[in-house]
């Protein structure tokens, strides 16, 4: 089966990226990307390469080397379905808001429309590759529909036939690019070895053959949902003893690299933080939850549904010591947040720890002034579902709006930022936060100032030496 054009369904976090690099490792190969938001294809065909809907380090210069050559973005869905060899579907799958599962399961609609799109308008023999992070036993679905396809329609140059292969992608937002040309480990599950040996093919253009992996279209599904479950899973477990260091006088960061040099544990993933966040990891692991509750398995669903309920406890904690910290009231006081994605490296902001603590910052009346060098005002908009206000004094604070806050968006990191804050809550470790100057930060201040580090990015004996009163997480000093 010799590949000669692709279609990616899908221009988001995961097409847009895996696209460009397959386009730029492969050059005798039509990458053809398409996506029903035209704003979306737009963005990506901007003519500035700084300003494509997806930030992520090293992105921006292969799509300048690839785009209008091999790698083209349209809205182009259907005609784009007909001439490809091997079709890529990479869409949404939220967890469901309504109906069975809801608040747990994956909600399919998109990937149900996708593949009775390329039943209707494929032409002769056509891979398919489930790309987004799907359920166990999704595969069947696709199956289902493409062979309905199949059944009942006949054309001059033959029977469509379908193979579906699931190829989940295993990338961190902020080095996506990075985890795609130098990947832990490629996997494809599949039933037809023709079609495995096709997209291994493609992949074996730039990652060693030992690294691409076979097995059964169900383990594939799987294995993808349990490493972010596994992951999450260490995030969630830091935070939680970083609660105890907190209490007993234990540094976390010590405790980290301490376990982290045992073999068998690692040292990944163990970074005390505000919170896991991103676009696969709670759902990843409510999608597991679900899965363990329809088989019965309650005992499995109660454990992993506790890695959520930490994540959530602990966005909750940070919170809460703000508040406790500035005197149990926050009615018209200036907090500056510093960085609202949920990692550094990306504009992605989805289950960022910095929303929902936002919000209960907010809720208890304060003003915030967030900035972060990726994310766009709109963005967080609509995140926190309210727009920007001007700063409202405490008395209209406390008389006019019952106590609920304001924000507004600080552009530009500059010393004037920190004006008349009460505190200051690191919430993204981006780089540039470790910089500042704390002594003439702290001159800006309304005193006693507060420096909240949710990242252990800064250096506290520089906040220290500048007289302010400083919070670093899991550190019970």
């Amino acid at each position: 089966m010799k590949i000669k054009k692709i279609c990616c369904i899908g221009a988001g976090y995961v097409g847009g990226p895996t696209m460009s690099v397959i386009a730029d490792k492969c050059p005798d190969i039509q990458v053809e990307v398409v996506d029903l938001n035209e704003d979306r294809i737009n963005q990506w065909n901007n003519e500035d390469f700084e300003n494509l809907p997806i930030y992520e380090p090293g992105l921006a210069e292969i799509v300048k080397r690839c785009r209008g050559k091999n790698l083209h973005f349209s809205s182009l869905v259907r005609e784009k379905i007909k001439t490809a060899d091997i079709i890529f579907i990479s869409v949404n799958t939220p967890t469901k808001k309504y109906g069975l599962g809801a608040g747990k399961a994956s909600d399919l609609k998109w990937v149900e429309r996708c593949a009775r799109e390329v039943a209707s308008y494929a032409s002769g023999h056509t891979i398919v590759v489930e790309k987004s992070t799907l359920p166990v036993r999704t595969a069947e679905v696709i199956k289902t529909i493409l062979q309905a396809s199949t059944d009942s329609i006949n054309s001059s140059s033959g029977i469509k036939t379908f193979d579906v292969l699931s190829n989940p992608e295993f990338l961190a937002e902020g080095s996506a690019v990075s985890d795609l040309l130098f990947p832990d480990r490629v996997l494809i599950g599949g039933e037809n070895k023709k079609a495995i040996d096709a997209l291994s093919n493609i992949y074996k253009k730039w990652v060693p053959e030992e690294k691409i992996l076979h097995t059964n279209i169900w383990s594939s599904e799987l294995a993808k949902l349990t490493s972010n479950a596994f992951l999450a899973q260490r995030i969630s477990s830091i935070n939680s003893i970083s609660a105890i260091c907190e209490s007993t006088g234990a540094d976390v960061r010590e405790v980290s690299r301490a376990i982290g040099k045992d073999s068998r544990i690692g040292s990944k993933f163990l970074d005390s933080g505000p919170g896991f966040g991103g676009s696969c990891f709670k759902k990843d692991i409510l999608n597991l939850v679900y899965l363990a509750k329809f088989y019965g398995l309650n005992e499995v669903a109660d454990f992993w549904e506790s890695v959520v309920n930490i994540n959530a406890w602990h966005q909750s904690r940070i919170s809460q010591l703000v508040i406790k910290n500035l005197f149990g009231t926050l009615a018209g006081k200036k907090i500056v947040i510093l960085g609202f994605a949920f990692k550094a490296n990306t504009n992605d902001t989805r289950e960022s720890a910095a929303i929902q603590i936002c919000k209960d910052l907010i809720n208890e009346g304060a003003y915030l002034v967030i900035n972060d060098p990726k994310v766009s005002p709109h963005q967080i908009t609509n995140d926190l579902g309210m727009k920007q206000l001007s700063k409202i004094s405490e008395t209209e604070s406390l008389n006019m709006y019952d106590g609920l806050g304001s924000w507004n968006y600080g552009e530009n990191l500059d010393i004037e930022i920190f004006n008349d804050a009460y505190a200051i809550l690191v919430l993204t470790e981006w780089p540039q936060y470790s910089s500042i100057n704390w002594k003439e930060v702290a001159k800006k201040m309304i005193q006693p100032g507060w420096i909240f580090d949710s990242r252990s990015i800064l250096d506290s004996e520089k906040v220290k030496n500048a007289e302010l009163n400083f919070w670093r997480v899991g550190d019970g000093s």
